[in-house]
Protein backbone atom coordinates (compact mmCIF):
# COMPACT_ATOMS: atom_id res chain seq x y z
CA UNK A 1 0.00 0.00 0.00
CA UNK A 2 1.36 3.07 -1.28
CA UNK A 3 1.33 6.22 1.66
CA UNK A 4 0.26 9.31 0.92
CA UNK A 5 3.44 11.63 -0.14
CA UNK A 6 2.04 14.31 1.41
CA UNK A 7 2.34 12.48 5.12
CA UNK A 8 5.40 10.68 4.07
CA UNK A 9 7.55 13.62 5.83
CA UNK A 10 5.44 14.00 8.23
CA UNK A 11 5.54 13.47 12.36
CA UNK A 12 2.41 11.53 11.99
CA UNK A 13 3.93 9.44 9.35
CA UNK A 14 7.42 8.48 10.91
CA UNK A 15 7.98 5.39 11.72
CA UNK A 16 7.56 5.67 15.61
CA UNK A 17 4.05 5.28 14.85
CA UNK A 18 4.77 2.27 12.77
CA UNK A 19 3.36 -0.73 14.27
CA UNK A 20 5.78 -3.57 12.65
CA UNK A 21 8.51 -1.39 13.72
CA UNK A 22 8.00 -0.99 16.97
CA UNK A 23 7.26 -4.50 17.32
CA UNK A 24 10.90 -4.81 15.75
CA UNK A 25 12.48 -2.92 17.71
CA UNK A 26 10.62 -4.73 21.26
CA UNK A 27 12.26 -7.90 20.14
CA UNK A 28 15.45 -6.47 19.51
CA UNK A 29 15.42 -4.88 22.73
CA UNK A 30 14.62 -8.61 24.51
CA UNK A 31 17.03 -10.13 22.89
CA UNK A 32 19.75 -7.26 24.15
CA UNK A 33 18.20 -7.97 27.60
CA UNK A 34 18.22 -12.03 27.05
CA UNK A 35 22.80 -11.64 25.80
CA UNK A 36 23.13 -9.78 28.57
CA UNK A 37 21.67 -12.32 31.53
CA UNK A 38 23.34 -15.14 29.14
CA UNK A 39 26.89 -12.91 29.09
CA UNK A 40 26.00 -12.33 33.29
CA UNK A 41 25.69 -16.65 33.58
CA UNK A 42 28.66 -17.13 31.43
CA UNK A 43 30.53 -14.14 33.05
CA UNK A 44 30.31 -16.23 36.62
CA UNK A 45 34.89 -16.04 36.63
CA UNK A 46 34.88 -12.15 36.34
CA UNK A 47 31.27 -11.82 38.73
CA UNK A 48 33.31 -13.83 41.26
CA UNK A 49 36.19 -11.88 41.37
CA UNK A 50 34.02 -8.14 41.89
CA UNK A 51 32.81 -10.00 44.58
CA UNK A 52 36.08 -10.68 45.60
CA UNK A 53 37.12 -6.87 45.36
CA UNK A 54 34.22 -5.65 47.15
CA UNK A 55 34.89 -8.34 50.02
CA UNK A 56 38.05 -7.07 50.59
CA UNK A 57 37.42 -3.24 50.16
CA UNK A 58 34.24 -4.15 52.37
CA UNK A 59 37.23 -5.56 55.19
CA UNK A 60 39.45 -2.73 54.16
CA UNK A 61 37.21 0.06 55.53
CA UNK A 62 35.69 -2.23 58.57
CA UNK A 63 40.07 -2.17 59.35
CA UNK A 64 40.40 1.41 58.61
CA UNK A 65 36.81 1.95 60.65
CA UNK A 66 38.30 0.14 63.64
CA UNK A 67 41.12 1.68 63.85
CA UNK A 68 40.11 4.63 63.34
CA UNK A 69 37.94 4.12 66.57
CA UNK A 70 40.99 2.78 68.32
CA UNK A 71 43.14 5.85 67.77
CA UNK A 72 40.30 8.07 68.78
CA UNK A 73 39.54 6.37 72.06
CA UNK A 74 43.83 6.37 72.25
CA UNK A 75 43.73 10.21 71.62
CA UNK A 76 40.40 10.79 74.15
CA UNK A 77 42.39 8.72 76.67
CA UNK A 78 45.51 10.88 76.68
CA UNK A 79 43.56 14.03 76.52
CA UNK A 80 41.74 12.76 79.99
CA UNK A 81 45.15 11.97 81.20
CA UNK A 82 47.01 14.68 80.03
CA UNK A 83 44.01 17.14 81.85
CA UNK A 84 44.28 15.18 85.01
CA UNK A 85 47.82 15.66 84.91
CA UNK A 86 47.28 19.64 84.42
CA UNK A 87 45.00 19.39 87.22
CA UNK A 88 47.02 17.56 89.54
CA UNK A 89 49.79 19.85 88.61
CA UNK A 90 47.29 23.03 89.24
CA UNK A 91 46.37 21.63 92.92
CA UNK A 92 50.35 20.77 93.27
CA UNK A 93 51.23 24.60 92.60
CA UNK A 94 48.27 25.57 94.52
CA UNK A 95 49.46 23.43 97.42
CA UNK A 96 52.81 24.72 96.78
CA UNK A 97 52.03 28.04 97.59
CA UNK A 98 49.85 27.38 100.37
CA UNK A 99 52.49 25.62 102.15
CA UNK A 100 55.17 28.75 101.23
CA UNK A 101 52.02 30.97 102.65
CA UNK A 102 51.37 29.34 105.70
CA UNK A 103 55.82 28.56 106.39
CA UNK A 104 55.98 32.74 105.80
CA UNK A 105 53.56 33.61 107.77
CA UNK A 106 55.03 31.08 110.89
CA UNK A 107 58.64 32.40 109.97
CA UNK A 108 57.68 35.77 110.57
CA UNK A 109 54.95 38.64 110.26
CA UNK A 110 57.21 40.87 109.64
CA UNK A 111 57.64 42.11 106.29
CA UNK A 112 61.21 43.13 107.02
CA UNK A 113 62.29 40.01 108.00
CA UNK A 114 60.98 37.82 104.80
CA UNK A 115 62.91 40.72 102.91
CA UNK A 116 66.02 39.79 104.89
CA UNK A 117 65.32 36.21 104.49
CA UNK A 118 65.00 36.45 100.77
CA UNK A 119 68.53 38.19 100.68
CA UNK A 120 69.52 35.41 102.70
CA UNK A 121 68.56 32.41 99.99
CA UNK A 122 69.96 34.39 96.91
CA UNK A 123 72.16 33.22 94.46
CA UNK A 124 74.24 36.36 94.63
CA UNK A 125 76.58 36.84 97.02
CA UNK A 126 76.16 40.59 97.43
CA UNK A 127 72.79 39.36 98.84
CA UNK A 128 73.90 37.85 101.36
CA UNK A 129 75.86 40.92 102.45
CA UNK A 130 72.46 42.47 101.79
CA UNK A 131 70.57 40.24 104.60
CA UNK A 132 73.00 41.24 107.05
CA UNK A 133 72.46 44.93 106.82
CA UNK A 134 69.15 44.68 106.47
CA UNK A 135 68.63 42.54 109.73
CA UNK A 136 71.21 44.95 111.49
CA UNK A 137 68.66 47.57 110.43
CA UNK A 138 65.51 46.00 112.01
CA UNK A 139 67.99 45.29 115.25
CA UNK A 140 68.41 49.36 115.24
CA UNK A 141 64.64 49.32 114.99
CA UNK A 142 64.10 46.74 118.11
CA UNK A 143 66.54 48.62 120.26
CA UNK A 144 64.81 51.86 119.77
CA UNK A 145 61.63 50.05 120.67
CA UNK A 146 62.94 48.33 123.69
CA UNK A 147 63.84 52.06 124.69
CA UNK A 148 67.82 51.89 124.20
CA UNK A 149 69.51 55.18 123.98
CA UNK A 150 72.17 56.19 121.49
CA UNK A 151 72.90 57.77 118.22
CA UNK A 152 74.18 54.90 116.39
CA UNK A 153 73.27 50.89 117.18
CA UNK A 154 76.70 50.91 118.93
CA UNK A 155 75.82 53.43 121.48
CA UNK A 156 72.34 51.58 122.02
CA UNK A 157 73.74 48.30 122.31
CA UNK A 158 76.56 50.07 124.92
CA UNK A 159 73.43 51.55 127.34
CA UNK A 160 71.63 48.06 127.27
CA UNK A 161 72.73 45.34 130.30
CA UNK A 162 73.04 41.16 130.21
CA UNK A 163 69.91 41.51 132.37
CA UNK A 164 67.44 43.24 130.35
CA UNK A 165 69.46 42.29 126.77
CA UNK A 166 70.00 38.08 127.00
CA UNK A 167 71.75 38.13 123.91
CA UNK A 168 73.80 41.09 124.29
CA UNK A 169 76.90 39.46 122.69
CA UNK A 170 75.33 38.12 119.92
CA UNK A 171 73.95 41.72 119.34
CA UNK A 172 77.79 42.87 119.51
CA UNK A 173 79.00 39.50 116.84
CA UNK A 174 76.52 40.46 114.61
CA UNK A 175 76.69 44.13 114.69
CA UNK A 176 80.22 44.04 114.25
CA UNK A 177 80.42 42.35 111.08
CA UNK A 178 77.38 44.29 110.30
CA UNK A 179 80.10 47.49 110.35
CA UNK A 180 83.03 45.18 108.01
CA UNK A 181 80.60 45.01 105.55
CA UNK A 182 79.94 48.64 105.69
CA UNK A 183 83.70 49.72 105.70
CA UNK A 184 85.26 47.11 103.54
CA UNK A 185 82.92 46.66 101.04
CA UNK A 186 83.46 44.38 98.12
CA UNK A 187 87.02 43.47 100.04
CA UNK A 188 84.61 41.98 102.77
CA UNK A 189 84.19 37.91 101.86
CA UNK A 190 80.91 36.71 103.27
CA UNK A 191 79.98 33.13 102.47
CA UNK A 192 76.14 31.91 102.61
CA UNK A 193 77.45 29.54 105.36
CA UNK A 194 78.90 32.39 107.47
CA UNK A 195 75.66 34.83 106.36
CA UNK A 196 73.06 32.72 107.50
CA UNK A 197 75.24 31.96 110.83
CA UNK A 198 75.07 35.40 111.08
CA UNK A 199 71.37 35.78 110.05
CA UNK A 200 70.39 32.79 112.78
CA UNK A 201 71.87 34.94 115.64
CA UNK A 202 69.93 38.04 114.62
CA UNK A 203 66.68 35.67 115.03
CA UNK A 204 68.02 34.68 118.17
CA UNK A 205 67.55 38.28 119.20
CA UNK A 206 64.53 39.05 117.46
CA UNK A 207 62.42 36.38 118.50
CA UNK A 208 63.46 36.90 122.77
CA UNK A 209 61.65 40.27 122.02
CA UNK A 210 58.71 38.56 119.77
CA UNK A 211 59.65 40.82 117.04
CA UNK A 212 59.49 38.42 114.45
Amino acid sequence: MNQNPILENTFLASKWFNPDYLFNQAVIFFQHVGNFFHNFHVGSDLLNIYYGILFFLAIFFLALIAYTSIRILEIRHKEHKHLEHEIEEYAHHQAERERKKSISEEISKNPRWIKTLNYLFSQHASDWKLAVIEADAMLDSLLIQLGFKGDNIGDKLKSATQDKFHNLTSAWEVHTIRNKIAHEGASFHLSQHEAKRVIALYEQIFREFGYI
